[in-house]
């Protein structure tokens, strides 16, 4: 439907309800929006009259919900039952009816159990009322339940061999109502959607076969027919009798045995005899019908029972969850020949009413005049009256009366219900909500009158299962039919079973229990025709509905009220936050705390009204907008929770990166002193400038590790060219000039070579500090001689990537010498093969020497720190640190004018920070105009004489006195204080230009461009330098820059 796509559901996601037009997606995002607010578990009523959409719309709230909660594989695979127990029930549990082409026959309350985090752990499903008579008879118009058709329409050859599936006329409880297609169905596609179903919810192949060995012995059982020998019944036509007992795994005598005859038992005092009874024609046909009810009722229960399992609660205790119920049960039905079935669905509907009038309309008019809020009253129709008429017991009720009437005539058929409809006339005379006939009785139901006809009241209510046709099925050669008959029928004799309408009034009231303990909503579904048309309105069906559901006077009490009410203490907890206030705590009353939130968002007290003990909220667009202003707090402390954790996180995980580093190199060779901290970033290249790198590798290959690389060649000179390394392969891009067509003479960028992870051999490495790194590959593939700044990450990520691939360790091999293989060319006669010779010169300098000779390359390169050196972890101690109103914002700087790799920073050690250098020192002199060339450290200006300054305050001692000759009292003036020396002419350090952009990663570190020109204090062997920049003094690492 065009209306219930994904891009509604995008649309209803987390909106606010007045944001956009109703909609049945609305009322399941508000419904789960407040059971995460409000720590409650929430339900919806679906009501109204059959045919209307009650089942459609309990879908797509499931789909709804099930698209917007999280979670993962066991999460979705909850979600996968959940969603598949719709097909499922509906082809055992639904049927075509003249008012319904998928009218629901069963109630169903499903529950979704949720975490606190809003995920869907579980549930259970509930069912009530299997209008079990469909299968041996439907009315005219009717068919029975869908999944008879769906066998006989989707069985494949084998399948229908082995059950013995024929033709749709074939069977007497498909033929008697002469309906056997229902519009928009397609009952084989139907059938294979049934069959996936059963596989989600854990039925395996064995028992989907079981499963439909018995839906095909129901369709035979009922093909047998009785004939009267003797005034007594027997089977006309014993072949009929074959393919049922082949199915259950019984003999054809016993099933005989059972239908025409069965064992009575009776009493002489304390003395029991059995006495075998021979049944008539009808007594049979009724054992026979009695017999196929209970068998696919107990599948039914089967079904269920699976479902469950499938969504049963394990990891958590479910008071720790909420959960959200969706109820979906057969609407009010009005029939031209209602009997027990309609008398039963439409009890449960006024229930269901009544639970609807007592929290709405009569609730909510209660509440406010509870709590003092002004109200005028709307009257309404309370159908409570209606439901005490049915199921009270004192003094009785219609159920009560049928119990009774049904307990005196035990075992009799004849003039029972007759019996019955005295004793109802009898006892509700006068009653203004019923009326009785000469073989009906009328009750007035909110939804309108309806006459019941009294024929097989009793013998429906009694719903009894003979003794023998219980222990016929325990006799079965197949498993899976014994366990749908577990009971002790010994232990049972004697009991008075319970009867229908017991079991229909304990479920009811044990589903509005259930209803009440949780937050309501109500769907009332509007039948637009009795066509089952679309785009056919009779308005005249229309009123009568809004007016017996009572949707005006719900709608006169939702305007006049108010949308949302809460405890003060609820409502001062959730919107604390939105208040400096009230957050993080209040001492004072809770309803003045209610009133500062209220004022906070500047609401307006014609929207708001105090009670006793709640606040009242006129529209729902006031509480929309407590609820942003909450959100926006809570995001805002969010991202400063989010900032913290990451940058934990990437420390840590740098931390990781570095220790599985060093152990590669560990023991085996030289570390430069100035990359040995250097961080891990892996893109060196800034690929998000370069879309055609991307492009070159594939736009949905994931790019481990980007820099770029010196490669060598047979005659060892040096190119330069972007090596990237992908999940699967190793991509050395190079450029070249375009040599035709027309991007002639334009450079672009080529894939120079392409390796195939799996395919390289081994990685080679010299012991010594330089950077060289050398692939060698299996079979005649040559070798790749590079050099790259970052060969220690480079390894890492290689052989991360290689042992992921090919679930094997990728070996290194450190030597002096190693021979390199080229790829051999048209007029070279050599073997391809080079040699490069790796020697330390015992210098102290990290710069390589390279001498080639011939096929020999010389690299010599100083000594570097011992091979068992580690990197530092420690961040620097002490130092200023600055207030949290101090922090600087930076904003992220890109490098505009290099393509070449930038070097990273390295962790400052400990010592490189011995004075609080961001801290001026007492007494310094304001600072001068700073060049933006050089910058220099202003000295402190010299701290004046003492003696002057002493001298100064007595001359001021003095005038204050009032003696006003400055000779007067006073010795020989004090010797003048020697000239002060003039200020030292301030040291100039030395100036280091930036090579590369650098993005400040603490606030003790500088954030430059390149180019700029930076003062250099300090140097530190570690690779962290202190500098100043723009007055502001701080470390940078010293690989990005040059002196």
């Amino acid at each position: 439907m065009p209306y219930f796509t994904e891009k509604e559901m995008l649309l209803y996601q987390g909106a606010a309800q007045y944001e956009n037009a109703p909609h049945i997606y609305a009322l399941a995002d508000n419904m789960y929006r407040n059971m995460l607010i409000d720590n409650e578990s929430q339900c919806v009523i679906i009501s109204g009259e059959s045919g209307a959409g009650k089942t459609v719309n309990a879908k797509f709230i499931m789909n709804y919900i099930s698209r917007i909660s999280g979670g993962g594989q066991k999460v979705q695979h909850v979600k996968d039952v959940i969603l598949q127990s719709n097909p499922l029930l509906e082809a055992f549990g639904n049927s075509a009816t003249v008012r319904n082409w998928n009218s629901s026959r069963f109630g169903k309350y499903v529950e979704i159990v949720f975490s606190r985090g809003g995920e869907p752990i579980g549930g259970k499903l509930s069912n009530f009322l299997l209008e079990k008579s469909r299968v041996v008879h439907q009315n005219e118009g009717d068919r029975n339940f869908h999944i008879f058709y769906q066998l006989c329409a989707g069985a494949d050859k084998n399948l229908r061999s082995t059950l013995g599936i024929g033709e749709l006329q074939y069977y007497n409880y498909l033929n008697m109502s002469g309906v056997f297609k229902a519009d928009d169905t397609d009952d084989g596609k139907e059938f294979e959607s049934t069959l996936h179903a059963l596989k989600v919810v854990g039925v395996n192949d064995q028992e989907q076969l079981e499963v439909l060995r018995i839906v095909s012995a129901v369709l035979h059982i009922g093909n047998i027919s009785f004939t009267e020998e003797n005034n007594f019944a027997a089977v006309s036509g014993k072949d009929y009798l074959e393919f049922p007992a082949f199915l259950l795994g019984l003999t054809n005598a016993d099933i005989e045995s059972k239908l025409t005859g069965r064992k009575m038992e009776s009493k002489w005092g304390t003395q029991k005899e059995e006495i075998d009874m021979k049944l008539n024609v009808d007594q049979a046909n009724y054992t026979r019908d009695a017999w196929v009810k209970a068998i696919y009722a107990r599948l039914f229960d089967y079904l269920v029972k699976k479902v469950n399992d499938a969504l049963n609660i394990t990891s958590q205790s479910s008071s720790d969850n909420f959960s959200i119920g969706i109820l979906d049960i057969y609407g009010f039905e009005i029939f031209n020949n209602n009997g027990f079935e309609q008398f039963c669905i439409n009890f449960v509907n006024e229930k269901l009413q009544q639970i609807f009038i007592e929290l709405t309309l009569k609730a909510e008019q209660e509440e406010y005049v509870r709590e003092g809020i002004k109200w005028t009253e709307i009257d309404y129709f309370d159908n409570k009256i209606v439901c005490d008429l049915i199921e009270v017991k004192r003094p009785p009720g219609i159920m009560s009366l049928l119990d009774d009437t049904c307990a005196q005539n035990h075992g009799q058929r004849e003039g029972v219900d007759r019996q019955l409809l005295t004793t109802l006339s009898k006892s509700f005379a006068g009653h203004p909500h019923f009326g009785p006939g000469s073989d009906s009785f009328l009750i007035k139901h909110y939804a309108g009158d309806v006459t019941y006809n009294v024929d097989g009241f009793c013998d429906r209510n009694r719903d009894v299962l003979y003794p023998d046709l219980i222990l016929l099925m325990q006799k079965s050669s197949n498993a899976f039919i014994r366990s749908l008959f577990p009971e002790n029928v010994a232990a049972s004799a004697g009991k008075r079973p319970t009867t229908f309408s017991t079991k229909i009034r304990t479920q009811a009231n044990t589903l509005v229990e259930s209803l009440m303990k949780c937050s309501p909503h109500y769907v009332r579904c509007i039948k637009p025709n009795e066509t089952k048309r679309p785009n056919d309105w009779e308005e005249s069906r229309v009123k009568h509905q809004v007016e017996y559901l009572g949707l005006r006077e719900n709608i006169r009490v939702r305007r006049a009220g108010f949308a949302y009410r809460r405890a003060f203490d609820k409502f001062a907890q959730r919107y604390a936050i939105v208040s400096p206030q009230t957050w993080p705590s209040f001492q004072g009353d809770q309803q003045r705390a209610c009133e500062i939130i209220c004022d906070s968002v500047h609401m307006e007290k014609s929207q708001y009204q105090m009670g006793r003990t709640k606040i009242f909220v006129k529209n729902p667009e006031s509480l929309f907008l407590l609820e942003e202003t909450r959100e926006r707090k809570f995001d805002g402390f969010a991202r400063v929770i989010q900032k913290a954790w990451r940058q934990f996180a990437a420390r840590k995980q740098h931390i990781k990166q570095k220790e599985q580093a060093a152990d590669l190199m560990y023991g085996k060779k030289e570390r430069r002193r100035y990359s040995l901290n250097r961080n891990f970033v892996g893109d060196y290249i800034g690929l998000e400038h370069h879309p055609t790198l991307q492009s070159l590798v594939g736009k949905r290959q994931r790019i481990l590790f980007a820099c770029t690389a010196n490669k060598y060649d047979r005659k060892f000179r040096a190119t330069k060219l972007d090596m990237l390394l992908t999940a699967n392969h190793l991509f050395l891009i190079g450029k070249e000039k375009v040599k035709s067509g027309p991007e002639k003479g334009k450079i672009v960028e080529i894939i120079k070579r392409q390796l195939d992870l799996p395919q390289i051999k081994s990685i080679g490495l010299s012991p010594y500090q330089d950077d060289f790194v050398i692939i060698y590959m299996n079979g005649e593939e040559y070798t790749s001689l590079l050099e790259t700044p970052f060969k220690t990450e480079f390894c890492t990520a290689l052989l991360k990537a290689y042992k992921e691939r090919k679930n094997s360790p990728l070996h290194l091999d450190f030597r002096d010498t190693h021979v390199v293989s080229y790829k051999k060319m048209k007029f070279d006669f050599s073997d391809g093969k080079r040699t490069v010779q790796f020697g330390c010169d015992g210098s102290s300098s990290a710069e390589k020497t390279l001498k080639p000779n011939g096929k020999v390359l010389n690299v010599s390169i100083g000594t570097g720190l011992p091979n068992t050196t580690r990197p530092s972890t420690e961040r620097p101690q002490g130092g200023y640190t600055p207030r949290r109103d101090q922090l600087r914002t930076s904003t992220r700087r890109t490098n505009k004018n290099t393509h070449g790799a930038q070097p990273m920073r390295a962790p400052v050690p400990a010592h490189a920070m011995n004075n609080n250098y961001n801290q001026p020192p007492p007494h310094a002199a304001a600072p001068t105009p700073v060049s933006t060339n050089h910058q220099y450290n202003q000295e402190p200006a010299r701290i004046p004489v003492m003696g002057n300054v002493i001298s100064q305050l007595n001359n001021m001692n003095l005038a204050a006195s009032g003696n006003s000759n400055p000779a007067a009292g006073r010795g020989p003036p004090p010797a003048r204080g020697p000239k002060p020396a003039p200020p030292a002419k301030p040291k100039l350090n030395p100036v280091v230009i930036a090579v590369y952009p650098y993005e400040a990663q603490d606030t003790d570190e500088l954030c430059f461009e390149a180019g700029d020109e930076i003062e250099l204090m300090n140097k530190d062997a570690s690779g962290w330098w202190q500098g100043k920049l723009n007055n502001r003094v701080g470390l940078f690492p010293g690989n990005y820059v040059k002196e």
